[in-house]
């Protein structure tokens, strides 16, 4: 799972994407840093548009969607497995609603040493990320307001060399049943059919890149640490 990106400026939306941002009002974004319930843009089917990262599911009756009891529930990111029957995502997966997140970089915990440090992982080509997500919009019933939202994609990653040594590893199960999770990157060639394909097109398009395609490190470049991978 992701919970610390950082996105892309305007002006990347419009280069690398093609799409201006001209809604009204736009809310502001910062491309320092990006966390669960605040805003960025993502690339739709025909446009592009700023959103919360954290789904808001048509049940919600508040922007930070609640659960039985009145327990919070986390919407940031969706297990694609379940993408199709898990309450709060199936609508926008039945919908087509398919997104791209566009991603300067993102990070991951890294758990080799002990204890957690930040690992950021960029592209080696230097192009940004474009994430898979699923989006909607939903009414505020307190003022009418129209609110957009998104949700980022995630795989299990246990197979990877280089992925699979993010997160917390559980003792008790062996590597190749841990569920480690990671992002699903669309390549270029590869987003007309996310975007606009049947939801079959769209799964054969889920896999893990290969580890050369990542450029990573230590998010603050003070704790540089080892980092072996499981070939």
């Amino acid at each position: 799972m992701c919970n610390r990106y950082r996105a892309v400026s305007v002006t990347v939306v419009r280069d690398v994407f093609g799409f201006t941002l001209l809604e009204e009002p736009q809310p502001l974004y910062a491309t320092h840093g990006t966390g669960p319930w605040q805003p960025g843009p993502f690339i739709r089917a025909g446009s592009a548009a700023v959103g919360q990262w954290g789904l808001i599911p048509w049940f919600s009756t508040t922007r930070r969607p609640t659960g039985r009891g009145g327990r919070p529930i986390s919407t940031n990111n969706c297990r694609i497995e379940t993408a199709a029957t898990a309450p709060s995502f199936k609508a926008p997966w039945a919908r087509a609603q398919r997104c791209l997140i566009p991603a300067l970089d993102y990070d991951e915990p890294y758990w080799g040493t002990g204890r957690n440090v930040w690992w950021r992982f960029a592209r080696s080509d230097g192009l940004p990320w474009a994430l898979a997500g699923l989006w909607t919009e939903w009414t505020d019933p307190a003022t009418g307001e129209v609110v957009p939202s998104y949700t980022m994609l995630t795989q299990n990653c246990d197979a990877h060399p280089l992925l699979s040594r993010m997160h917390k590893p559980d003792p008790a199960l062996p590597p190749h049943a841990q569920d480690k999770r990671s992002v699903v990157p669309i390549e270029r060639e590869h987003w007309d059919q996310w975007l606009h394909g049947s939801s079959q097109q769209a799964l054969e398009l889920v896999r893990l890149p290969p580890p050369e395609l990542f450029s990573h490190g230590p998010a603050d470049p003070a704790q540089q640490v080892a980092l072996e991978l499981s070939w």
